[in-house]
């Protein structure tokens, strides 16, 4: 089967730890093609299909550097002729994204079978989309008035903000009891009353870890992978520094991830990757969701195996 990752341009993957990586070399195990294209090289026009033009056929090496690829060829691709599509692009949701969204979800009205699908990338934003879950979520707000964080803050003493589109642990801030800086930051974030921000109430719990936990067809991974706040820093973001240890899902964990695998798995999304502190849902995370490789490494569980079986599955079931 021909695959084609749209995602961030190969030469900047950091293959010791990419998922996208780690999944097309499952993939390449398995005899299928590997194609891979940018967000900025679909095009579309009228009478003709969605393409993805200078696509790059690669193989891969075996290396582990930056030559982990040899590229075959590069040719225009339309989208309905590769097996399967993966959206891989990595955060932030911005308007290009948004855009490529509709774009892959014409290239689906033309055949093409696009994971995760364009709608529910757009349907679930990382941050929002905890809303639905409400039973499993911390105290949050969701506001762009700056009096309701100061509120919010009023009501539980000691707070994390941060932005909507942010991506790694990028823009988060935590304002204790004793309010220090809570003005600067909330209009450093929401640009006076412009731009819509969240607050959450702080969770000792983020001490043991921010889980990411992996749902896969709607199904669970066993392990997730606790990634834990280094020194000072309040964020345990691997992007952020945070150390990465994986464990065994909780009763907890494996609850709120077999609800949002029921849910979420019919609207399109193959695979999730939610962040979970203490016993409280935090984000999930639908564009690119990663920690395979770590979790892998670490326990022995193949997760990028358990995703292109999904994936074949999917793909035999449209």
């Amino acid at each position: 089967m021909k695959l084609l990752f749209v995602a961030d341009p190969l030469e900047s993957f950091k293959v010791y730890k990419d998922t996208t990586f780690t999944m097309m070399r499952e993939a390449a195990r398995r005899g299928h093609e590997i194609w891979s294209c940018e967000a900025g090289d679909l095009v579309w026009r009228r009478g003709a299909r969605v393409v993805a033009r200078g696509a790059r056929a690669i193989t891969l090496s075996g290396a582990e550097g930056d030559s982990w690829f040899d590229e075959i060829m590069r040719a225009e691709l339309a989208l309905a002729d590769a097996g399967a599509v993966l959206m891989r692009k990595d955060p932030p949701f911005d308007s290009e994204y948004f855009y490529a969204t509709h774009l892959l979800q014409q290239a689906e009205r033309e055949g093409a079978r696009v994971f995760n699908q364009p709608a529910a990338l757009r349907d679930h934003p990382e941050k929002l989309a905890i809303l639905e879950f409400p039973q499993f979520i911390a105290p949050t707000l969701v506001t762009r008035n700056p009096e309701a964080v100061r509120a919010f803050h009023a009501e539980h003493g000691d707070i994390i903000l941060k932005p909507l589109d942010g991506m790694g642990g990028m823009g988060i801030f935590r304002v204790g009891s004793d309010g220090l800086n809570l003005g600067s930051i909330v209009e450093t974030l929401n640009r006076h009353g412009t731009t819509t921000v969240m607050a959450q109430k702080y969770l000792s719990e983020i001490a043991q870890g921010d889980k990411r936990v992996l749902v896969i067809g709607g199904e669970p991974v066993p392990y997730c992978l606790a990634r834990i706040p280094q020194g000072s820093e309040i964020r345990g973001n691997l992007a952020a520094g945070g150390k990465g240890v994986a464990r065994e899902l909780s009763t907890r964990d494996r609850e709120i991830a077999s609800a949002l695998g029921r849910a979420l798995a019919p609207r399109g999304l193959l695979l999730l990757g939610l962040d979970i502190i203490g016993e409280s849902l935090t984000e999930i995370n639908v564009t690119s969701p990663t920690c395979f490789r770590e979790i892998a490494d670490q326990t022995g569980c193949n997760v990028a195996a358990l995703f292109i079986d999904a994936l074949e599955r999917a793909v035999a079931a449209a």
